[in-house]
């Protein structure tokens, strides 16, 4: 099993004029900090406009800095918007990070969380799937092709060469972020990653995993021609302490994390600065929903966490992402949280990777079979919002997509 740590840069109210340096370069002292300490990848995010929520929107230049203060970590953009970005803009800032890094770049690509950040950029929350497909379409191949063009619906280009190249040829390994639990099914079907930005109840990892990866070998349709990426990735929320009660103690504010994006999701936009959603996750801290508590919570002792993570290991999920920067938890804990859990806890884990892999090549050469488990029982306490079906000119796009898979 490998072990990331996970950034949305969350800076609840009050704020002062030094609060967003302050987080940023706590940010980076961290991941230097993870970087000794053997963790894999620190991944970080890109929202727009979602206060408190998130404040990185430019993940590109946060990982940029981060790539001169370590030697070994992988950087993940978790993820790069589609949406929101012209393709050879992304193309162009990904490739010069894997270049600044030395090649140590993977590539989440994501629709966007709520309407608070699409509709500033003339995006439909309902179409963002079919924006996302023909993004993806249109900007993969300008990683490889010296000469590319694309006349979409929601992106024209002329031919040009995107220069530079990354390091990591044909491209970064590319990941898909899974907000709702079927669409670690989608990342399957579509060959990569999946980043699973929903916390899994441990009863059902295996069969989400299974899921994955029975879609992965024997469904898998690709948007184009990319390399293929077999992982699957779960974030859960994270904060190692001598005791368990000193590690709830210390992580009171990390469901700060899913009330605030519950929050924009079903209420927002909200005009700036109308909302304190930290006093108002003091009040719902006290409902019934505020004070659940999860398995899949890494927040403990050594030993819990261990236990806890034993379970995953079991159920053959790929990395556990470590979600410890939620919420108002300082930098002095996520700090000693960092060293406790790569003193005590994740040596053991790394150690067994290789066995993990041979399960992978098994699985992937066809040499052992999967369980088949229904996964909807799971499924719509996944959901954040009711799913719409896209707009019609949306569904002419999607058709136009699959022809154009199936004809390639």
């Amino acid at each position: 099993m490998k072990f990331g740590i996970f950034y949305e840069h969350q800076l609840p109210r009050p704020w002062t004029a030094d609060s967003e340096r302050t987080l940023i370069q706590n940010s980076l002292d961290q991941i230097e900090l993870a970087d000794r300490l053997g963790y894999d990848y620190a991944w970080e995010v890109e929202h727009h406009f979602l206060e408190e929520y998130s404040h990185s929107s430019a993940p590109e230049v946060f990982l940029a800095a981060a790539s001169q203060r370590t030697k070994r970590i992988r950087l993940g953009h978790g993820i790069v918007q589609l949406t929101t970005n012209h393709p050879a803009r992304v193309a162009e800032r990904v490739s010069t990070l894997d270049l600044v890094s030395n090649g140590r770049v993977d590539l989440g690509l994501g629709e966007g969380a709520s309407v608070t950040e699409l509709h500033p950029f003339d995006r439909r929350f309902r179409d963002k799937r079919v924006v996302w497909e023909e993004a993806v379409q249109a900007t993969l191949p300008m990683f490889w092709m010296e000469g590319w063009e694309w006349d979409g619906h929601y992106f024209k280009f002329p031919l040009r060469n995107v220069v530079p190249k990354p390091v990591q040829k044909p491209h970064p390994p590319l990941w898909v972020a899974c907000s709702q639990l079927d669409t670690i099914v989608y990342a399957g079907h579509r060959g990569m990653g999946a980043l699973c930005f929903k916390f899994v109840d441990l009863a059902s990892a295996r069969a989400w995993v299974n899921a994955y990866y029975n879609t992965f070998v024997h469904n898998q349709q690709k948007l184009t021609d990319y390399r293929t990426n077999p992982n699957i990735a779960v974030v859960g929320g994270f904060m190692c302490c001598e005791t368990d009660e000193e590690a709830q103690r210390r992580s009171d504010g990390w469901t700060f994390f899913q009330f605030t994006l519950q929050t924009y999701n079903s209420e927002g936009p909200f005009k700036p600065g109308e909302m304190n959603f930290w006093e108002r996750y003091q009040e719902w801290k006290k409902t019934p929903q505020g004070q659940r508590r999860t398995e899949n919570e890494l927040i403990g002792s050594p030993a819990t966490i261990r236990q806890r993570l034993y379970e995953l290991e079991k159920a053959n999920v790929d990395q556990v992402i470590l979600l410890n920067q939620a919420g108002k938890n300082t930098h002095q804990d996520i700090c000693s949280s960092l060293e406790l859990f790569a003193r005590e806890v994740m040596p053991e884990f790394q150690g067994r990777e290789a066995e993990h892999q041979e399960w992978k090549r098994a699985v992937l050469a066809g040499e052992e079979t999967l369980e088949i488990i229904d996964t909807e029982a799971y499924n719509q306490a996944g959901r954040l919002r009711p799913t719409q079906p896209p707009s019609e000119e949306a569904q002419r796009v999607k058709d136009q997509i699959e022809a154009r898979i199936a004809g390639s």
